[in-house]
C-alpha cells in the first residue's frame, strides 16, 4: 500500500507550532548566536551547557510525569548502539565546531536572519542524505558493535527512574553553580 510522504494536517501544524515555540525559546535563550556557541567552545560562555542540562531534566521530569500519570503508554526507547552513538557524537562534534551551530540552533539562526547558517543547514540536509543512502552498509557493519538493546539507566538496575532524574537534577544544579563561580572568577581577571 501507499504510505503518504506527510503526516495528516493536523500533525503538521502541532509539529509546526512545536517547532515555532522550540525555536522561539532557543532565540531568548541565547544559543542562536555563534558567539555564545563560540564561547562554549572556548569555555568562556557556557549557556549552551547550561540550556542543555535544564531541558534534559525538565523533559525527563515531564516525560516520566506522564508516564506516571497514563498520559503515556508506551515510551519508545532507543537501543544502547555505543558505538554508533560515539561516531555519531563524533561526527555531530566536528559538525558543530566547523559550523558554531548544531541542528536546532542552525535553523534558529536562519530563522533570526543569520545568512550564515544557510550552507551550514544545506550541509546538514546532504548529510542526512548522505546517511540514508549509507544506512544498509552502516547497519550490517556499525549499529550491532556494542548494541546493548533497549536499555535504560533504570531497566538495567532495576532502580525508579526518578531515583536518576533526581540525581541528575541534583548534579545539574550543583554543575551550574560551579559554573557560575568560574565564570565570575574569569570575567574578574
Amino acid at each position: 500500500m501507499f504510505n503518504p510522504i506527510f503526516a495528516d494536517p493536523k500533525t503538521l501544524i502541532m509539529g509546526a507550532i512545536t517547532g515555532l515555540i522550540f525555536g522561539f525559546l532557543l532565540q531568548k535563550g541565547g544559543v542562536t548566536r555563534f558567539n555564545v556557541i563560540l564561547g562554549q567552545f572556548l569555555l568562556k560562555d557556557h549557556t549552551v551547557a547550561k540550556t542543555m542540562g535544564t531541558a534534559i531534566v525538565v523533559g525527563a521530569i515531564g516525560i516520566y510525569a506522564m508516564v506516571a500519570m497514563g498520559m503515556i503508554s508506551v515510551m519508545h526507547i532507543k537501543p544502547a548502539l555505543l558505538v554508533a552513538n560515539a561516531v555519531g557524537g563524533l561526527i555531530f562534534g566536528v559538525g558543530m565546531v566547523v559550523l558554531g551551530y548544531c541542528p536546532g540552533t542552525g535553523v534558529a539562526a536562519i530563522g533570526e536572519g543569520s545568512r550564515h547558517a544557510i550552507p551550514g543547514v544545506i550541509g546538514m540536509i546532504v548529510g542526512a542524505a548522505l546517511y540514508a543512502e549509507a544506512y544498509p552498509w552502516i547497519a550490517k557493519n556499525i549499529l550491532n558493535l556494542a548494541d546493548y538493546g533497549k536499555a535504560t539507566l533504570a531497566t538495567a538496575t532495576g532502580l525508579s527512574p526518578w531515583w536518576f532524574i533526581a540525581g541528575l537534577a541534583i548534579a545539574a544544579s550543583a554543575g551550574y553553580y560551579a559554573l557560575e563561580r568560574w565564570e565570575r572568577g574569569h570575567k574578574a581577571t
